[in-house]
């Protein structure tokens, strides 16, 4: 399989005849993709989807996560869904992301039954259903998954459809920012603030930094306005520069 690059001239393409040369680790996955391993299977798409390696091709990274999801693979079954989420290689689709996200789920996979729970909690596709989505998060919880553990502690900390909890709300946005969740490390930071650990949360700012997105990162600068203290005016200059940076890069899990 040879693989051409592209440069653009406003709406024309050049192709330049050169097969593109890929690192030794990546063309290890593609090799073993060809030879039916469903783990590469599903990574060679993900390097089909977005990546600097090969120029772009959804639709047939699609196939590859086909032939995974084939044999049973959630993980498979989970980056299908996304593509039918986004509409990444085919036309957008809730229903089939919600099918291909319920048999990830079924087969165990964390990051299919986080996409399925958030789905239901917005009602996206279908009606919300706060009590099947915590559910979810509660299993997604209990198998170690941080981001799972992140929006459960929202459930506990807003009292959806669970007891009021702020004690055990705290203690999940911990153990999600210890398992280096972004969203759980502001969550975390957020509390420690309000306790005045200030230089504590701003560690795990920090930690949250590199992986945030322009929402969470707005947030921090929202939360630390007001904040005094010598380690936070230097927290604000990297926030500052990371959303002028606009690097922020869509994750594909």
């Amino acid at each position: 399989m040879h693989f051409r690059k592209f440069w653009r001239y406003g709406k024309r393409k050049k192709e330049v005849s050169k097969p593109l040369e890929l690192p030794c680790e990546i063309e290890a996955i593609r090799q073993k993709a060809l030879r039916g391993y469903h783990l590469e299977q599903v990574l060679w798409g993900k390097i089909l989807l977005d990546s600097i390696y090969v120029p772009a091709d959804p639709e047939t990274a699609i196939i590859w996560f086909r032939m995974a999801a084939q044999a049973g693979y959630g993980p498979a079954h989970n980056m299908l869904g996304r593509c039918y989420y986004f509409g990444w290689g085919c036309a957008q689709n809730y229903q089939q992301a919600i099918a291909h996200y319920t048999v990830a789920a079924e087969l165990n996979d964390d990051w299919g039954r986080y996409n399925l729970a958030i789905m239901i909690m917005r009602g996206i596709g279908q009606a919300p259903d706060l009590p099947s989505a915590c559910a979810l998060f509660q299993a997604g919880t209990q198998a170690g998954h941080a981001k799972s553990m992140n929006v459960l502690a929202r459930f506990y900390e807003e009292g959806w459809v669970v007891s009021k909890d702020r004690k055990k709300a705290i203690m999940l946005y911990q153990q999600s920012a210890q398992k280096g969740d972004y969203r759980g490390q502001h969550n975390y930071a957020v509390w420690l603030a309000e306790q005045g650990h200030i230089e504590e949360a701003v560690t795990w700012w920090r930690q949250a930094v590199p992986q945030a997105t322009l929402d969470v990162l707005h947030a921090i600068q929202d939360v630390t306005q007001h904040l005094k203290h010598n380690s936070i005016e230097s927290l604000r200059n990297i926030v500052d520069e990371k959303i002028n940076s606009n690097k922020n890069t869509i994750k594909l899990r």
